[in-house]
């Protein structure tokens, strides 16, 4: 698969792979936040701060077996989950059967304009290069409304990797790692400046730095 800056993904290759990885995934990280006390934080800052804006629809983007979807509920936000997947919905409703789930595309999503009150993209768009990310983002600043926040989860880093097995299964993934500052940047260019910034060092499995990014929806004369 092609990785520089300009190739678009392979949607069918993220999805076949997601598809066959979702049982095993779902398992391996099922209670793996409770033992993330800066993700869970991190969790529950984006809570507060949608609460606080008057709350609304928060939509766990990319959401795979729907564990933030859920861990977003706990915290009292009305959330649902999309994922690319249909295994990987599958897996959700299973799992979390009183919370909506749908199958769609980050880069087309199935919304009105600004209807949502917050979105979360947990390491949602690590499989995107970084030529598609501003088209990605201009999507989700669609649909969130002027003020909206927006939760980024990602790796940190300058190379890509390639995935060929993953939770016990071959599979076919690229994972592009970023800086903050070139995230921080492109997030800007779309209209949703980034107001809060953290970088934790690697735990247990991880290879890389991770970031979290907060960032909120200028209003339209912003």
């Amino acid at each position: 698969m092609p990785t520089d800056g300009t190739a678009a993904v392979d949607l069918g290759a993220v999805r076949d792979s997601y598809d066959r990885v979702a049982a095993d995934y779902a398992d391996l990280l099922r209670d793996e936040l409770a033992a993330m006390p800066v993700d869970r934080a991190v969790l529950g800052l984006f809570a507060e701060l949608v609460s606080a804006d008057g709350g609304g629809e928060v939509a766990d983007l990319g959401c795979g077996p729907g564990r933030i979807t859920a861990h977003l509920a706990s915290l009292g936000l009305s959330a649902r989950g999309i994922d690319l997947s249909p295994g990987m919905v599958a897996v959700a409703r299973r799992d979390h059967p009183r919370l909506r789930f749908d199958v769609g595309t980050m880069t087309a999503l199935d919304l009105p304009d600004r209807a949502l009150a917050g979105a979360v993209a947990w390491y949602s768009v690590i499989h995107t290069p970084t030529g598609q990310v501003p088209a990605m983002l201009a999507e989700l600043a669609r649909v969130l409304r002027p003020g909206g926040r927006l939760l980024l989860a990602f790796q940190v880093g300058d190379e890509p990797s390639h995935l060929r097995r993953a939770y016990g299964h071959e599979v076919s993934l690229v994972v592009h790692r970023r800086t903050p500052e070139l995230v921080t940047r492109l997030l800007a260019e779309a209209g949703l400046p980034v107001h809060i910034r953290t970088v934790r060092e690697p735990e247990g499995r991880e290879k890389s730095p991770q970031a979290y990014l907060l960032a909120r929806k200028l209003p339209a004369d912003g």
